[in-house]
C-alpha cells in the first residue's frame, strides 16, 4: 500500500511538470506580420556581446634624481669681484674732459661724488684710498675724509664752499696745509685735524668752535701770534701730543675746554688765564685744562690760576 501511494505521487509529479513546461511555451501560431516581420525565422534572437578590451595602462617609469655633487673637501667657490682701485681714481682738476663733467655741481664746475657718499649736504669719504681732496658740491657743510692718505691741504681745496661748518680730516698723512685754506670759510665751525703729520697752523676763520689737532708736530715758533685771539665762540681747543713750548695766549672767553698734554711747555704766565688788573674777575667758562705730560710744575704757579672755579690739571715736578 505504501509503495502504491509513492508511486501515485511520483506520476502525479510528473504530469504537473509537463503541463507547466506546455504553459511556459511560446505559442506557434503567431502571426509574423503582427511584429513587422514577414518570417520569425529571420528575427535573431541570439545577441552576441562583444567584450570590450580594456588596455591597460603601464606605470610611469620612476625618475631616477643624478646623483648629488659632492665638491671636495679643499674646494673654494670662485666669485669675481670689481678689481680695487690701486690708486684713487679722482684726477686732478686739469684731468677732467669732455661733455658731461663739468657743470655747476661743484664749485670749480667738477663732478661730485665720484667715490664718496653724499647724503643731503654731507660728504663721506673715509677710508677710500684718497690721497687728495676730491671736487666737493658747492652746498657741502659737512665733509669727512678721515683714515685716508691725503698728504696736503691746498688753497683750492675748498673754494667756494662758503657752506662749509665742519671738515674732519683725522687720520692722514697731511704734512702741508695751504695757508689760505681755510681763510674764506666764514661758517665754519669744527676743524678736526688730528693724527697728522701738520708742523706750521694756517690761518684760521673767527667762525671756529671746535679746534682739534692732537697728535701732530706743531711747535710754539710757527704758530700765528694771537691765533685764537678773535674766535668769540671758540670751546674747545684740543693741542695735546704737539711739541709746544707755551700756551698759545690770548686764549678767548668763551673757551671751555683746553687740552695741552704730553708737549714741552716749562712755564705759566699769570696772565695766561687770569687778569692780574681785575683780581674780582672769575673765568667760568673754562673748566677744563689739561697740562700733564709737561715738564712745567703747576704748583709754582698759584697766581695763574685764582680766577678759575677749577685748577688745571698736571704732574708736579
Amino acid at each position: 500500500m505504501a509503495v502504491h501511494r509513492q508511486t501515485s505521487k511520483m506520476v502525479l509529479y510528473l504530469v504537473w511538470t509537463l503541463l507547466g513546461f506546455g504553459l511556459c511555451a511560446p505559442p506557434t501560431d503567431l502571426d509574423p506580420e503582427a511584429f513587422g516581420y514577414d518570417d520569425l525565422n529571420t528575427l535573431d534572437l541570439n545577441y552576441e556581446y562583444e567584450e570590450e578590451e580594456v588596455e591597460t595602462l603601464a606605470p610611469p617609469p620612476a625618475v631616477t634624481p643624478p646623483p648629488a655633487v659632492v665638491p671636495p673637501e679643499d674646494y673654494v667657490e670662485e666669485v669675481t669681484l670689481p678689481p680695487r682701485p690701486t690708486k684713487s681714481p679722482v684726477p686732478s682738476t686739469l684731468d677732467f674732459h669732455g661733455p658731461g663733467l663739468f657743470g655747476p655741481d661743484t664749485g670749480l664746475g667738477m663732478p661730485s661724488c665720484l667715490l664718496c657718499a653724499c647724503i643731503s649736504s654731507s660728504v663721506y669719504c673715509d677710508d677710500s684710498e684718497l690721497t687728495q681732496i676730491p671736487p666737493l658740491p658747492k652746498e657741502t657743510t659737512h665733509f669727512y675724509a678721515r683714515f685716508n692718505k691725503i698728504t696736503e691741504v691746498k688753497a683750492t681745496d675748498f673754494i667756494n664752499l662758503n657752506q662749509l661748518k665742519r671738515i674732519d680730516l683725522s687720520g692722514n698723512q697731511i704734512g702741508k696745509v695751504n695757508e689760505a685754506a681755510f681763510r674764506s670759510l666764514l661758517k665754519l665751525q669744527d676743524l678736526m685735524l688730528a693724527d697728522n703729520n701738520i708742523q706750521v697752523l694756517p690761518e684760521l676763520p673767527a667762525s671756529l668752535k671746535h679746534i682739534d689737532v692732537r697728535n701732530n708736530q706743531l711747535r710754539s715758533s710757527t704758530m700765528h701770534a694771537d691765533a685764537f685771539k678773535e674766535m668769540e665762540e671758540l670751546q674747545f681747543l684740543y693741542l695735546s701730543n704737539n711739541k709746544l713750548d707755551f700756551i698759545p695766549v690770548p686764549l678767548p672767553e668763551s673757551l671751555r675746554s683746553l687740552h695741552l698734554q704730553n708737549n714741552n711747555i716749562q712755564s705759566i704766565s699769570q696772565d695766561t688765564f687770569c687778569n692780574i688788573h681785575d683780581k674780582s674777575y672769575v673765568r667760568k667758562a673754562l673748566e677744563d685744562i689739561r697740562l700733564d705730560g709737561n715738564p712745567v710744575d703747576i704748583n709754582l704757579y698759584p697766581q695763574a690760576y685764582f680766577c678759575l672755579t677749577r685748577l688745571p690739571i698736571g704732574t708736579p715736578v
